[in-house]
């Protein structure tokens, strides 16, 4: 066994491995690696041969109970630092997994959250028409924010569309190595079509190149997550709705269902590898389920 070998050089072997041929995204990566360093701030150590079960059980109950983490943080650690010990078990380092047998916290069952039909619409409003600097900024973000509602897609995956990925004229986009890195294919609708065919035009004016679809105002470069963010506060400032990217995806998947659409294919819209997943929409659709008690024999 090699377990005299640093902890922090390993980890990069294993980072790099999951970036090259596990294909992880990068965000998977900073993730890994964030949660390793906290972990080696509160142990103080250096060597495989120091890691042990109980060193790493006391990381994570120390964040639940002194840190006030949420089932959702101790879980995010957990998943972020596991695979690590996987990978040297693989390969020799270790024979047994220091996190086997650490009890996980129940996670609290909450209803996605989603703004209105009516608030989603006064979004994409607001986009176009607040005031701007830059005559650009109305058609992207507007282009943007009907993306997120029309879509469900993830800000980053939308953040990482480029050009040859949304296919207009045949009404869908290509969601290239989303979360779990895997593709899917989403429809384009009318209003959706329409955004995005002007957002292009105006593009198009400002001579733009980059193979990213959503540009930056000031350069030919791609849209930033904190560009995203900036834009997101700007319409809750002028709105007064509490929204965010992802719970506009949360609100596409709500919106769906009550418009119809099946569970089976709003799984595949929006990426779940478990219908089970989707199935917590249920709960939130009002509509659906006031249909649904419609059909009580007795009714």
């Amino acid at each position: 066994m090699k377990m005299n070998m640093k902890i922090t050089e390993l980890h990069a072997q294993f980072c790099s491995e999951s970036l090259a041929i596990r294909n992880l995204r990068p965000k998977t990566i900073h993730s890994y690696r964030s949660s390793l360093k906290q972990f080696l701030k509160y142990s103080r150590i250096q060597y495989m041969n120091e890691i042990h079960h109980e060193l790493l059980r006391g990381f994570l109950f120390d964040g639940r109970i002194n840190k006030n983490w949420t089932p959702e943080t101790f879980l995010y650690y957990f998943k972020a630092i596991k695979p690590f010990f996987k990978w040297c078990i693989k390969r020799g380092y270790m024979e047994k997994n220091p996190m086997d047998d650490i009890d996980l916290p129940r996670r609290e069952r909450k209803l996605p959250k989603r703004i209105s039909k009516e608030d989603a619409m006064k979004l994409l409003e607001y986009s176009f028409n607040m005031k701007y600097t830059y005559k650009f900024e109305r058609y992207r973000n507007r282009a943007i924010i009907g993306t997120l509602i029309y879509t469900g897609m993830r800000a980053q995956e939308m953040l990482d569309l480029k050009i040859a990925e949304i296919d207009i004229p045949n009404g869908v986009i290509m969601v290239r190595c989303g979360k779990g890195a895997k593709d899917r294919v989403i429809p384009i609708c009318s209003q959706l079509r329409y955004y995005l065919l002007e957002y292009l035009k105006d593009r198009k004016r400002l001579n733009r190149s980059t193979i990213y679809f959503f540009t930056s105002v000031r350069g030919d470069i791609p849209f930033t997550y904190s560009g995203l963010k900036r834009v997101v506060e700007k319409l809750k400032k002028r709105t007064k709705i509490k929204f965010s990217a992802h719970r506009l995806r949360h609100t596409f998947a709500t919106l769906m269902l009550e418009g119809g659409c099946d569970l089976f294919s709003l799984q595949k819209m929006l990426g779940h590898s478990d219908i089970k997943t989707t199935t917590i929409y249920l709960s939130t659709t009002v509509h659906h389920l006031q249909e649904q008690i419609q059909k009580h024999p007795l009714g």
